[in-house]
């Protein structure tokens, strides 16, 4: 592994403990071995570190996404892939909320423009076989917005002092967003 890969790796260590708030290069570079200047050699800053780290983490993501097994039944799949993101979630919360925050802010992320085709191309996908109700933006609002919102109670349960969401809790909020957005008498 090459240094900035190293610091990449650090980075992203440092997110999944601490968080983007208590984001820290001087932890960055003890993890990595390296001392500030080698790091602002290779990044200029700490955003640039974080631009980098984020963008690693969405390519890992989407890496994830397209190497998992994808059930031929495009409904399905899309149910397996809003299971895959809220599991990336639930397991890697403060990582999630950093590479949010920085999809949020308008970065160009282009692992996460990627993962947002996917998505549409397996809502479309479903209207190809006529079995979408809504429109294919509509659809993807859904689902990123139902998704999201499961994630949001992983992320959250311990400021809530809550214990993680039920799991009948997520399946309900995805199955009702596929109620919403498929044709009721094409349901599987």
């Amino acid at each position: 592994m090459d240094t900035r890969d190293a610091l990449v790796a650090a980075a992203l260590k440092v997110l999944e403990q601490d968080g983007e708030a208590q984001f820290s290069t001087r932890a960055v570079c003890a993890i990595a071995g390296v001392s500030a200047p080698t790091l602002y050699h290779h990044f200029g800053n700490a955003d640039g570190l974080l631009s980098a780290a984020m963008a690693e983490a969405f390519s890992q993501f989407l890496a994830s996404k397209m190497a998992a097994v994808q059930s031929p039944d495009p409904a399905t799949a899309l149910r397996e892939g809003w299971d895959d993101y809220v599991r990336f979630a639930a397991a890697r919360p403060r990582l999630y909320v950093a590479m949010m925050s920085r999809f949020l802010q308008g970065a160009e992320i282009p692992a996460a423009e990627r993962a947002v085709a996917l998505l549409r191309e397996r809502i479309r996908a479903i209207a190809a076989e006529g079995r979408l109700a809504v429109s294919v933006e509509a659809a993807a609002d859904h689902v990123w917005a139902s998704a999201n919102a499961a994630s949001l109670l992983h992320v959250t349960a311990q400021q809530r002092k809550a214990m993680p969401p039920d799991p009948a809790v997520i399946d309900d909020l995805r199955e009702r967003t596929m109620q919403a957005i498929l044709n009721p008498e094409k349901k599987d």
